[in-house]
């Protein structure tokens, strides 16, 4: 009850940084993280953690001697998730997404294996969700994926001129239903023999 609380505050202070009134499912949670290859995965990056509906549950699923980096603009998030989360793997940033590359040389990584956002990108400043989505894919190693849930699909233009491939599907099961998109990054081109 207390994560509901904290999460249903926020929304109320800050609605247009919250995508939702409430968090989300098992089932999103759930559509999201299992297609991520864990054993492979040493570096991961959370945008928007809030409460830590997500973050609980990779770090449930991380190698040991994998990483979680979680970036939020909202200090109260930032605060509870430090108190909250014990855990040597995760790195808890007070921050914005399009420092991305930032965070993860100042935790000693190159690139990231997996992003995961669930920031609202329909209403994001001017500007700020391209960064963002850009920053992103100079952020990820070749064939590193961009997770992303949004409660509309307005997130793929932004996505489309960036990303290799993009795959998009609804998880009916989350109030409201929520769309999914999983964007990889190009893999390096091969040498020429």
């Amino acid at each position: 009850m207390r994560q509901w609380g904290m999460f249903f505050r926020q929304f109320v202070k800050h609605p247009g940084m919250i995508g939702s009134v409430i968090p989300s499912t098992q089932a999103l949670v759930d559509a999201m993280l299992d297609e991520v290859d864990w054993d492979r995965t040493r570096l991961f990056v959370e945008y928007g953690p809030g409460v830590g509906t997500f973050t609980q549950d990779i770090l449930r699923r991380m190698h040991p001697d994998a990483r979680l980096i979680a970036i939020d603009l909202n200090l109260d998030f930032v605060a509870y998730l430090e108190a909250e989360l014990v855990d040597p793997r995760l790195r808890v940033v007070h921050g914005s997404a399009a420092d991305v590359r930032r965070f993860i040389k100042e935790a000693g990584f190159s690139e990231a294996d997996y992003i995961l956002s669930g920031i609202p990108f329909s209403t994001l400043p001017d500007g700020v969700g391209p960064a963002i989505c850009a920053e992103t894919a100079a952020a990820l190693r070749p064939g590193g994926a961009f997770l992303v849930y949004q409660y509309s699909a307005y997130v793929r233009r932004l996505l489309a001129p960036i990303f290799a491939q993009i795959a998009e599907r609804t998880v009916w099961r989350n109030i409201p239903p929520c769309r999914i998109f999983r964007a990889l990054r190009a893999e390096a081109l091969a040498e020429a023999a």
